[in-house]
């Protein structure tokens, strides 16, 4: 395997991890949420710790995404606010990294 093979393998399977770690909070978080003898879905209140796993996984998603140079609550032609001052803000964040 050449140098350059072997660096798109690691690349490739970096950003499965990250993919799997989303998937794997998220599914835990909609386990807890269906286990009967859990107080919380016992008194139909939400699940804290569930919560916070999937604020987790959106928050990781949401940092991938940035590197990746992608906005997915925008169009092309509106970013971060849906201004083109937010457009600007984050291509300028972009170009720096």
């Amino acid at each position: 395997m050449r140098k350059y093979d072997v660096n798109n393998e690691i690349d490739r399977m970096t950003d499965n991890r990250k993919e799997d770690l989303v998937y794997r909070l998220r599914k835990r978080a909609e386990i807890r949420r269906q286990i009967p003898t859990r107080k919380s879905v016992q008194d139909n209140q939400p699940d804290r710790l569930s919560d916070l796993l999937e604020e987790a996984a959106n928050e990781i998603e949401r940092l991938n995404n940035l590197n990746a140079g992608i906005d997915r609550h925008t169009d092309n032609k509106e970013y971060s606010m849906g201004t083109e001052e937010g457009y600007k803000e984050f291509k300028a964040k972009r170009d720096k990294i």
